[in-house]
């Protein structure tokens, strides 16, 4: 696998999807129950911020200025648990964001194929005692988790979309989640590189008939393709105004981080 976790951490597309996936955590603590997070592509949990890294486009944008967004506030608590006197030098990846979600009664699965990262992962996740690792390739494993035990919880699929057959692997997993998991929440990350490949992606999802929305951030014009020009998720069975709270939060942020040379755009797209 060619993509390099490190080098892309904390970048404006793991800003837009960590926020959105604090946003769904937040909602799940609003009841006692016990939920569970299945997470198909866990990397290796932390990452340290080097200069060449694209985070400086990212969470190094708007870290600085953290106070001016306080509906973000959930966000830059976790991300600052990384960073003692609140000088960045790491970024949390998703299972984190996760584990410090988690209260005593929820729990995580953390899926990671790669063999080095599913080590740093597991070192990385030593005393944390509801999330779990496991060293296998998710689309395999996937049954073998979906659905949990517990009847509420969320999938969040996350792959790096170096495969021609990535687009495929997601589609699948969304079918099979929503016919054996009908109520969980399930959240797809895409990369908005090529439109065509957008727009062939959500009609196949409708193609399945499974009610979801497709939330997208953009930074810059799709008109250009082969460019990273944001990204977008999928989200089955969204958490109660969910959509409404992202509606008010995202927009600023999209124009903020593309600063005066970009197009912000923040859609949400009916599938």
């Amino acid at each position: 696998m060619n993509y390099r976790h490190s080098y892309h951490a904390g970048n404006i597309a793991d800003v837009f999807k960590h926020i959105v996936l604090v946003h769904v955590l937040r909602a799940f603590r609003q009841k006692e129950t016990p939920f569970c997070v299945v997470d198909t592509h866990a990397g290796a949990g932390v990452y340290v911020l080097k200069t060449p890294g694209e985070y400086g486009q990212g969470i190094g944008v708007v870290w600085p200025e953290r106070e001016q967004w306080p509906a973000l506030a959930d966000y830059f608590a976790l991300v600052g648990k990384f960073n003692g006197q609140g000088v960045l030098k790491y970024y949390p990846g998703s299972p984190f964001f996760i584990a410090e979600m988690l209260r005593e009664q929820d729990r995580a699965v953390l899926i990671e194929r790669q063999d080095e990262e599913y080590q740093y992962l597991k070192h990385n996740l030593a005393g944390v005692k509801n999330a779990a690792a496991h060293h296998a390739d998710a689309w395999s494993a996937l049954k073998g988790f979906i659905p949990p035990k517990e009847k509420r919880g969320l999938l969040f699929i996350d792959p790096p979309y170096e495969s021609a057959d990535e687009f495929g692997h997601v589609l699948a997993a969304l079918e099979y989640a929503a016919r054996h998991w009908s109520n969980g929440v399930v959240m797809a990350w895409y990369p908005a590189k090529s439109r065509f490949a957008v727009r062939r992606f959500h009609a196949a999802l409708r193609g399945l008939r499974i009610k979801a929305q497709a939330l997208e951030f953009l930074t810059l014009p799709d008109d250009v393709e082969n460019r990273l020009n944001g990204s977008g998720m999928i989200i089955v069975n969204p958490p109660w105004k969910l959509m409404d709270s992202l509606k008010e939060v995202l927009p600023p942020l999209a124009k903020h981080l593309a600063g005066a040379s970009g197009r912000p755009q923040v859609r949400v797209v009916d599938l």
